[in-house]
């Protein structure tokens, strides 16, 4: 993809005019400075105005004197601005601007909305020609959705967190949802799977489901016609049975034959097997007369059951009202006892003054009383008890007489099948023929249905054709030999930079997003070796790898060009103006040489690309460094009072700015 960027543009909040830094396309472009001068905010600048999910500037003096940021790129339909409103308290916005020129010059009015980030991303998706199509058909994950324009983003920034980073080695891939997004396009920014294999690959599935829904109406149908088959020797004997055909009509063996006769039956009508009942007439009245006593002997049995209920409840009254008398009488009995104290003592209690004993006497006429109630009770309970075993004999003999009515009922049915069959066989026949009918209709559509077999063989035959073009072992081996060229072109460079074992073979590892150094007893990963002169050795040279590899393919989708900040963080931490320590025990003049190894080899690349790849590199190492090297140039210079964000721009002293 031709993908270049012409300015970078800042718009303030106070009106001032517009910060605009220029880079030059198809050269290493360099802004040097010290620290705190902006160069670190370059990269998420150029994010955001590419429409990233998130606002990564930095806080603080850039997001309170900005209002607006953008960049002008260069592509293959001309220059285009994208803008985008400073966010504010929010993580970001979807405010954007976009204008499209062969040349874009006038930057001094204040960018308007006029398009959202997701319209951007669209516009970018289309410059980048990615396919609309999912990268797995049947996946119901985001990491294998379709590949964005937001995903190649992977392969274009090292910041300063990543450049020399010894778990990461692609930007974003920190974080696993972009790891496991980047894994699942690999293969598609390597050429292993194109947009035509996709497109392939959605049809293949496409294909599949229609030819599982082809094979299973097809199983179906035979297993309906084999089982039709089956039961057809039982369609013609109930021809038989019914009439329809004469008793020593032999069944055909061929199946055409038995077909041809199930046809003709289902010409025949229930008229031409019309039965008599005459000689079964007997059977029926007989069977209507042992209806009519079943029905007679269930509503006397019913009668004598409820009278037995009735009689039982009785009963368990007379006994409830036995035990209330009872108690009665035991409460009475004190009368008698206190008569036989009166006339044994004198004791105070019954000495008692005035009606004392004449409360006493009626007492025991109470007790009297109830005492011949008692004796009355007992007769009354024996006569309820001889009434309810003469209904539970009723009963008994009422069910006897029941079960054997019904008894001979069911001997009479089982004796007049033939009667009540010949009743019924109108019915009978008439559900037969229809029966029949819908079962050779089934079988006239399967047979109108016989060219299944041949679509089924034409859908695989399109699907053999589509694996021509993709299957799961072809991308395998192509992502295996693009991985292959890939290394070889790292190897190259690693071999003129600053690397431990600089004629190592490397191994990149899609799987785990990093590279293995091969040597001859041992493997090691990037996060096993040690030293960050290392991790920027190989961060640079796979970068510069896939970006060679890239640009093979002129109408590749990941852009021509990277940005890598701070390289030379790994020997001079602290910057160049400081007191140089290095950690590898080598002198300042050797540092500086490693140094210039990367800008070398970003300059021989740019130089190879001949104007289709450009290159940002933000450091504090100026021209006394990295001069003089083709390709290289000085794009700005940031110290003392210039940097990204004009002075005039912040409300504060000179001094402390």
């Amino acid at each position: 993809m031709h993908f270049q960027v012409l300015k970078l543009i800042l718009w303030s909040k106070a009106g001032h005019p517009p910060r605009i830094v220029n880079f030059e396309p198809g050269m290493v472009n360099v802004i040097s400075g010290a620290s705190k001068t902006g160069k670190s905010a370059v990269i998420p600048i150029i994010d955001y105005c590419l429409a990233s999910g998130k606002c990564n500037i930095p806080v603080g003096t850039i997001r309170k004197a900005c209002s607006w940021f953008g960049i002008v790129i260069q592509t293959i339909e001309g220059q285009k601005l994208l803008a985008r409103r400073e966010p504010g308290d929010a993580k970001q916005t979807g405010d954007m601007m976009l204008l499209e020129s062969n040349e874009i010059k006038a930057f001094s009015e204040l960018p308007v909305k006029n398009i959202t980030s997701e319209g951007v991303k669209r516009v970018l998706n289309r410059l980048s020609a990615l396919s609309n199509l999912d990268l797995d058909p049947n996946s119901d994950s985001g990491f294998n959705s379709r590949v964005s324009f937001r995903d190649l983003t992977a392969f274009m920034f090292q910041p300063q967190y990543i450049i020399a980073n010894p778990a990461a080695l692609y930007f974003n891939a920190d974080t696993t949802e972009h790891r496991e997004k980047l894994k699942a396009i690999f293969p598609y920014v390597l050429g292993a799977l194109t947009a035509d294999m996709l497109a392939a690959k959605w049809e293949i599935d496409k294909l599949q489901r229609q030819l599982r829904r082809r094979e299973a109406e097809l199983n179906a149908m035979r297993s309906s016609v084999r089982t039709w088959q089956i039961e057809a020797e039982g369609w013609i004997k109930q021809a038989i049975e019914l009439g329809f055909v004469p008793a020593n009509t032999l069944i055909p063996d061929k199946w055409p034959d038995i077909l041809d006769l199930l046809r003709t039956i289902t010409e025949s009508s229930s008229r031409t097997a019309q039965p008599s009942v005459t000689s079964i007439e007997i059977m029926l009245v007989e069977l209507q007369r042992l209806r009519e006593m079943e029905r007679e002997a269930a509503a006397e049995l019913s009668d004598h059951r409820q009278r037995l209920n009735e009689i039982q409840r009785l009963i368990d009254s007379s006994n409830s009202y036995g035990s209330a008398i009872q108690i009665q009488r035991e409460r009475l009995d004190v009368a008698n006892w206190i008569e036989a104290l009166v006339e044994r003592s004198d004791d105070p209690i019954v000495a008692l003054g005035g009606g004392g004993r004449r409360k006493l006497e009626a007492l025991r006429e109470a007790l009297v009383g109830v005492e011949l109630q008692l004796r009355s009770q007992p007769s009354l309970s024996d006569a309820f008890n001889r009434e309810r075993l003469r209904l539970r004999g009723s009963v008994e003999q009422g069910t006897a007489k029941l079960s054997a009515v019904r008894q001979q009922t069911i001997l009479l049915e089982r004796r007049s099948d033939e009667a009540r069959a010949a009743t019924f066989r109108s019915d009978r026949i008439e559900r037969f023929l229809g029966r029949l009918e819908q079962a050779i209709q089934l079988y006239d559509r399967t047979e109108e249905n016989s060219d299944l077999p041949s679509e089924i063989e034409s859908i695989r035959a399109l699907i053999f054709e589509q694996r021509k073009l993709y299957s799961e072992g072809q991308v395998r081996h192509k992502q295996s030999s693009a991985l292959k060229i890939v290394e070889n072109y790292a190897s190259t460079i690693i071999g003129n930079l600053d690397a431990e074992w600089p004629e190592a073979p490397i191994e990149i590892l899609v799987e785990d997003l990093s590279v293995r150094v091969i040597h001859k007893d041992r493997s090691d990963y990037l996060w096993e070796i040690g030293s960050g002169a290392n991790w920027l050795a190989y961060h640079v040279a796979v970068i510069l790898a896939l970006q060679r590899y890239f640009l093979n393919d002129v109408g590749h989708p990941v852009p021509g060009f990277i940005v890598l900040d701070q390289p030379s963080q790994v020997y001079f931490p602290r910057g160049f103006d400081s007191e140089h320590v290095s950690e590898f025990g080598r002198t300042r003049d050797q540092d500086i040489l490693a140094i210039r190894s990367v800008f070398r080899a970003l300059g021989a690349e740019v130089t190879r690309a001949k104007g289709r790849m450009q290159a940002i590199v933000l450091d504090h190492a100026g021209p006394d460094v990295w001069g003089s090297i083709p390709g290289v140039i000085l794009a700005q210079e940031w110290r003392g009072n210039n940097k990204l964000v004009p002075r005039e721009w912040l409300d504060i002293p000179s001094d402390e700015y």
